[in-house]
């Protein structure tokens, strides 16, 4: 059987979940389940990064022990992964000192052994929000691009790790997709980033700034910075670079976090001999009401209250659906009901009861000519092909352009009024609507479930012929 192996990012847990990384969940989601059902071996992994500054800092200001504060943080994101109906197969925490830690080490020293790890004293700009230091290029006027803030200049002795080495590599191996960077213009922007000049990294901090961390081997005055420790958990969950699920064959990650991923972490695996990842699928923002979430805006999205409030198979929908799969998108209520309303309640949910009214006043003989099949097959070639190249909302718009059709179908057919016609519309619709659940289930499974549920027959009659709506309209 073919294998399947694709990651989330692991969530920074210095705060609770937000929408953002629920998106990125999803997304990775409907991955996961559409390979499944591709019969592959999957193996979906995803997890909390839980060592740095931010999150030492951030626990003392709450008066808790770090291991106490991120084990709580955490123990939300796996909360989350339940009320979103994520199928992840593992949870990797990097302060998991039985999986993590040995593997981290253990790259470490091969790192070092392969000379591509060296102590230097260093004085640079160093951003606390993006756990970086940074260089011109990544300031304007002064300040960080991404957290607009001043960074704090710092002077320590550190472990540098000699990204420069690999610059003519990755470039090559970026332009060859050979690790394939997915949308076209993240991979354009990589590749602009090098053109650039690629300078070493800073790969450790000094245990008088930061104690919370993976010591350096064999030096008690070091603790492994954060990339040296987070990006490893790709291999540590597996339990190394031998299982049979490596090299993976899906990153999802965020925008921020794009030079990590498309740089250090492929220059760390050139160094360890280890093979690449083959492909780097990056989303965008979430905005809400046209601004970037912030807690002193407050206008942070819970997605637990979302999923409380309209149930998760809506969440998913809307976030799949609505934004677009690589870019930017916004978050309103307003937008977030009226998609609910217009293609939950009246879509999908109208259909499954029309038809199933329609079956119960007429009989149907199965296995007549399925003259609905051409657009059945259409819906799922457009399905598929939406799928392979990770636009999520097209493959939802495939789906909803067929449950239009069946709409159409049934006022032009109107098989209430053509008995002797009846029998072909309503078994062409059930057969549809048969599709149409197989097509929904990597997005909307509890949905997909209810619709197969509801539609079962025996004897020619629904074995749950009363039902309650899919989707009841929000008023």
């Amino acid at each position: 059987m073919e294998k399947f192996y694709l990651t989330t990012s692991i969530a920074y847990t210095n705060a609770p979940p937000h929408i953002g990384f629920a998106l990125e969940s999803i997304q990775a989601d409907v991955l996961a389940r559409w390979q499944r059902k591709l019969e592959k071996d999957v193996f979906f992994l995803t997890g909390t990064d839980e060592h740095g500054t931010k999150i030492a800092k951030k626990a003392e200001d709450l008066g808790k022990d770090p291991q106490e504060f991120v084990d709580e943080i955490s123990g939300k994101f796996k909360d989350l992964t339940k009320a979103l109906n994520i199928s992840n197969d593992d949870f990797i925490r990097t302060t998991d000192r039985k999986r993590h830690w040995p593997v981290v080490e253990r790259f470490w020293k091969k790192m070092a052994e392969n000379g591509d790890i060296y102590k230097k004293k260093y004085s640079g700009s160093y951003c606390s929000g993006c756990e970086a230091f940074l260089s011109e290029r990544d300031l304007e006027d002064g300040k960080c691009l991404v957290h607009k803030k001043e960074p704090e200049i710092i002077e320590e002795e550190n472990y540098f790790f000699k990204l420069s080495k690999y610059q003519k590599q990755l470039k090559e191996i970026i332009e060859k997709d050979e690790y394939q960077i997915v949308p076209e213009g993240r991979k354009n922007e990589i590749l602009s980033f090098i053109n650039q000049g690629l300078e070493d990294i800073s790969f450790s901090r000094s245990v008088e700034k930061l104690k919370w961390g993976i010591p350096v081997p064999g030096d008690e005055t070091q603790v492994m910075y954060v990339w040296a420790d987070a990006l490893s958990n790709y291999i540590s969950a597996l339990g190394g670079e031998d299982s049979k699920y490596w090299p993976a064959d899906v990153h999802c990650i965020g925008k921020d976090i794009l030079k990590f991923h498309a740089l250090i972490w492929p220059a760390m695996l050139l160094s360890l001999e280890i093979p690449l990842p083959k492909r780097l699928f990056v989303h965008g923002f979430i905005t809400v009401d046209g601004q970037k979430m912030s807690k002193s805006i407050g206008n942070v999205i819970d997605p637990f209250e979302l999923v409380n409030k309209y149930g998760a198979d809506a969440v998913r929908y809307y976030l799949l659906r609505e934004l677009s799969s690589s870019g930017d998108g916004d978050f309103t209520y307003d937008k977030f009901e009226e998609r609910y309303n217009s293609d939950l309640a009246s879509g999908v949910g109208n259909l499954l009861a029309r038809v199933k009214t329609m079956a119960e006043k007429v009989s149907f003989k199965p296995g007549l000519i399925k003259d609905i099949e051409p657009e059945i097959k259409k819906t799922q070639e457009g399905y598929k092909k939406a799928l392979e190249e990770f636009k999520f909302n097209e493959a939802l718009k495939s789906i909803w352009d067929l449950i239009g059709f069946c709409d159409r179908y049934i006022d032009k057919e109107k098989p209430w009024e053509h008995k002797d016609n009846s029998s072909r519309v309503i078994d062409n619709l059930l057969i549809a609507l048969d599709n149409i659940s197989e097509l929904l289930e990597p997005f909307l499974p509890e949905t997909a479930e209810k619709i197969k549920q509801e539609i079962k027959r025996k004897s020619n009659k629904f074995s749950n012929p009363k039902s309650e709506n899919l989707f009841p309209r929000l008023t």
